[in-house]
């Protein structure tokens, strides 16, 4: 079930100018240079907010609202332009080169539909990645896990949501005990900034 997210009309009248929809999970961007797509899927593979949030905080910058003909293309340029800097020479991540071309976003999907997705090769895929984000949040109420119709609706339907909400429950319990057993073991280097410890030893507590 997709949860549709919640945005003020402001945010919405920016918004609909760059993105096709704003209340379905699959969405195209539109009117923004290529290094802003880039950059931003990029930085969504590692933030657990939506695409369109992330474009909200992140990448708008001081934008002139001046009604939907008004476009402004250059729209967080420096901050795109900035980041492809920080993700090449920071982090060594060469993938974002291959991130320019027609984006299309599917959000909330499961990892049943994702493989479905990934089967044809005439696309270049970008996941968010499990190694930076714990999946321990709800959304509507739900843990993101998938709830098979038929399984659900079966006698076994009850215990099937039960057991996968404890699983859930101990899931997050636990991230946040490896993360912080990480991080009291691991020593920041003297030329790491705090931003990469954190990612970092948060991924390793992820891989753990």
């Amino acid at each position: 079930m997709y949860v549709p997210e919640e945005f003020t009309d402001a945010e919405s009248d920016i918004l609909r100018r760059y993105f096709s929809n704003l209340d379905q999970p699959v969405f195209a961007l539109v009117n923004l240079p290529e290094v802003v797509k880039g950059a931003l899927f990029a930085r969504y593979s590692r933030s657990p907010r939506s695409l369109r949030r992330l474009f909200l905080d992140e990448f708008v910058n001081d934008l002139e609202i001046a009604g939907d003909q008004a476009v402004d293309a250059t729209v967080g340029v420096d901050r795109a332009e900035s980041l492809y800097e920080k993700v090449f020479v920071e982090y060594g991540d060469d993938s974002v080169a291959q991130l320019g071309g027609v984006h299309l976003a599917c959000e909330q999907a499961s990892n049943i539909l994702t493989k479905i997705l990934e089967w044809g090769r005439l696309m270049s895929y970008l996941e968010q990645s499990t190694r930076y984000i714990a999946y321990d949040e709800r959304l509507g109420g739900r843990f993101r896990y998938y709830r098979d119709p038929d399984v659900v609706a079966s006698k076994f339907g009850t215990r099937y949501v039960g057991d996968m909400d404890r699983m859930f429950d101990s899931y997050s319990q636990l991230a946040e005990i490896v993360t912080e057993h990480v991080r009291s073991t691991v020593p920041k280097g003297a030329k790491d900034s705090d931003f990469v410890y954190r990612q970092a030893t948060r991924a390793k507590a992820l891989d753990a």
